[in-house]
């Protein structure tokens, strides 16, 4: 959908189970903003790069946390590799949300834990009171402000104080990282076995069906809020 709109300022985004998602479904929102989100300014890492040529940055001097996946000899390439991603995330019951921009060239993963912080009683009071819950929007940095206190008062430092309580630890999310290139790796794994067993046994004996996509990994500024 993405890709037939041709248009930069079209984006969709999506809510997992957990990041704030309505009900557990399947779930797409789009619109369209002629101006640039101040996620896709943020400054990226290259982490790695994968055989088909999807590569795999870290957000920088953001505060939430993120995967971008962008590049891929296809849009298949890319989008398998996201998906492997973002199960990988919904088996181990990690909440996340997905930014889809650029006219799906580009992706943002990000893992979150606001509600759970929520649940357990660790957000304080103030944030709490701002009644914004942080989204794929609010956390790509378009945020709807519910009370006139919050947006006479909204600034840089506001925006950034609530959107780190969404953050992973940089710890947890170094160990969300390694299940997530685990599960991509082990995709590229399971259909290269796939066809290596069916390129030595007849194909009528072969009833070999995988859950996952492919991949195998080779190592390899900005302002934030806009009032209107």
């Amino acid at each position: 959908m993405a890709v037939e709109a041709g248009n930069p300022y079209f984006r969709l985004g999506y809510n997992s189970f957990g990041a704030f998602a309505t009900i557990n479904h399947l779930h797409f929102q789009a619109y369209y903003l002629d101006v640039p989100f101040p996620i896709e300014k943020a400054p990226t890492k290259k982490l790695t790069t994968l055989k088909d040529e999807v590569i795999i940055s870290e957000l920088l001097n953001y505060p939430v946390r993120g995967l971008v996946f962008e590049g891929g000899y296809t849009l298949q390439d890319l989008s398998y590799t996201v998906s492997d991603a973002c199960i990988c995330l919904q088996e181990n019951n990690i909440p996340y949300n997905v930014l889809i921009s650029d006219c799906g060239k580009r992706i943002f993963l990000l893992p979150q834990c606001y509600a759970e912080k929520q649940a357990l009683g660790e957000v304080s009071p103030e944030l709490l009171e701002t009644q914004v819950n942080p989204a794929v929007w609010e956390i790509s940095g378009h945020m709807v402000l519910k009370m006139r206190k919050n947006y006479d008062e909204a600034s840089d430092e506001n925006a950034w104080r609530l959107l780190a309580e969404v953050s992973l630890s940089d710890e947890r999310f170094r160990e969300v990282n390694e299940l997530i290139f685990e599960a991509i790796a082990n995709g590229e794994d399971s259909i290269e076995n796939t066809a290596n067993s069916m390129l030595k046994e007849p194909v009528e004996e072969k009833n070999t069906v995988t859950k996952s996509s492919h991949h195998t990994m080779v190592a390899g500024n900005q302002e934030c809020v806009v009032q209107q």
